[in-house]
């Protein structure tokens, strides 16, 4: 190693040994600073710098610090080069590691700069955190299957492209992206240009186009498996490094499996128990979530391929309760142990809500309304509350404001806000004014929900004789 080398590698070493002394004192913004001095002379340190930053990240959320101000956003999304954009990006999600698009942005930034490591660990998270999400994004998964595919790593690549491709069943780019790297993977395997030529390498075409289109089939199951083992040598090597404990558990609820899924999950729990770190217990209550996802789909395609199935029937109700009380518990545990965190207290909010407890839900959502990112979709849910609790007057004054505070009047909430405020004036008996709403609606999406017939029917009882 070039001498030049060897002292940035000694000055590295010298602030991630800082940043951990100091993280043991609870000074998490300090140690946070250490860490990036650290990794600006070695950017792709991945297990001494990168992941016990993303352990002090979740530490530190759970202390209830803040998230990044404004000005420390406008601050640190940007930077010249690749090494100082990543490092500025890692900055806001190891202070806010629940927002996706800082992660994403350190990815980019990571494949740009060549930082190979860092790039496929934050691919890895941001992939187990877009499946484990209720509204994932195409455009993530699009993103990871170029990550991917820069790293050559092309049956991660295809599993990304799927999950795309799932969200935009229409979208034909996306298929033939999977076509071609499908291929991509075939060459890789088979080693097609290790003698330069392409034709050499093909002994049997038969087979060669067997493996090809097997290759969709074969490349989720290899990847999750080699996951999970891949993970547990990590937590052979260091079983108390967290970071290795969720990875462990991420790889196993990959592979969607009941007995897989319970051993995420006990371990999870377990480790919680040992430790009395909430953090290990709100990743086990977000895998048992996922899992009873995955079980409601099943139960769902059982009930749709026999409709006539009583005990198929029975089956989803009964997991449907399950999971209505399991993500209510998870969120209130959530909220209880992250008092601060806005976040929590909305989707708990939203499940105190889906169970009718619109009392209990209101005074969350009022909070969450601090986060700006949740304000409009907070107002919308506290006129709902309102409404079903019969407060018309209320529910229309909050939808008014909501509607007054959001800028594009046309997107699916500014239609969706109308919308309600109409209901309102409709059950507050007002009908002149809900029509009202309603017609203007129809102008721009005649389609929408069942608006039309709404006008008919209004416009119709407009018209009765007064004696009717």
């Amino acid at each position: 190693m070039p001498e030049e080398d060897n002292q940035a590698a000694a000055r590295a070493k010298a602030f991630f040994d800082k940043a951990r002394k100091v993280a043991e004192t609870k000074n998490f913004d300090y140690a946070i600073d250490m860490y990036l001095q650290g990794l600006q002379y070695a950017p792709d340190a991945l297990t001494e710098g990168h992941l016990p930053l993303a352990e002090l990240a979740l530490h530190r959320q759970g202390s209830g610090s803040k998230k990044p101000s404004m000005m420390e956003r406008v601050k640190r999304l940007r930077g010249k080069t690749p090494l100082e954009q990543m490092l500025n990006a890692e900055y806001l999600f190891t202070k806010d590691p629940d927002h996706l698009p800082y992660a994403e942005a350190m990815l980019k930034a990571a494949v740009a700069g060549g930082y190979n490591k860092t790039a496929g660990w934050i691919a890895n998270l941001i992939f187990q955190n877009a499946n484990a999400s209720r509204n994932p994004s195409a455009q993530t998964y699009i993103l990871l299957k170029e990550a991917y595919s820069s790293l050559g790593q092309f049956d991660k690549a295809i599993a990304a492209i799927q999950r795309a491709a799932r969200l935009r069943p229409d979208d034909g780019a996306l298929a033939d992206e999977f076509k071609n790297l499908s291929a991509e993977l075939t060459m890789a395997r088979g080693k097609y240009d290790s003698e330069g030529d392409f034709r050499k390498s093909i002994k049997d075409r038969e087979s060669q186009e067997k493996l090809q289109a097997q290759a969709a089939v074969i490349k989720t199951e290899d990847y999750r498996v080699k996951a999970v083992g891949d993970a547990r040598k990590k937590i052979a090597q260091n079983p108390n490094l967290p970071a290795n404990i969720f990875e462990l558990a991420d790889a196993l609820s990959g592979l969607e499996t009941d007995q897989a899924e319970n051993d995420a999950i006990s371990l999870l729990e377990n480790t919680y128990t040992a430790r009395n770190d909430f953090s290990f217990k709100r990743r086990a209550g977000l895998l048992r979530i996922q899992q009873l996802k995955r079980k409601l789909r099943e139960a769902k395609a059982a009930l749709s391929a026999n409709p006539n199935d009583a005990q198929a029937k029975t089956a989803l109700e009964q997991l449907t309760a399950q999971f209505n009380s399991t993500e209510l518990e998870h969120y209130g545990l959530c909220v209880e142990n992250y008092p601060t965190d806005l976040g929590a207290k909305y989707e708990y909010a939203l499940r105190l809500c889906r169970n009718k407890q619109y009392n209990e839900a209101i005074p969350l959502f009022q909070e969450s309304q601090k986060d700006p990112r949740r304000k409009i979709a907070a107002m919308n849910k506290i006129g709902y509350c309102f409404s079903m609790k019969g407060w018309l007057a209320d529910a229309i004054d909050v939808y008014a404001q909501a509607i007054e505070s959001h800028e594009t009047k046309n997107d699916a909430i500014g239609k969706e806000l109308r919308y309600n405020l109409a209901r309102a004036y409709e059950q507050k008996g007002d009908a002149d004014k809900a029509l009202d709403i309603y017609r203007k609606i129809a102008q721009s999406d005649f389609a929408y929900k069942d608006v039309s017939q709404r006008v008919d029917k209004l416009r119709s009882e407009q018209t009765k004789p007064d004696s009717e």
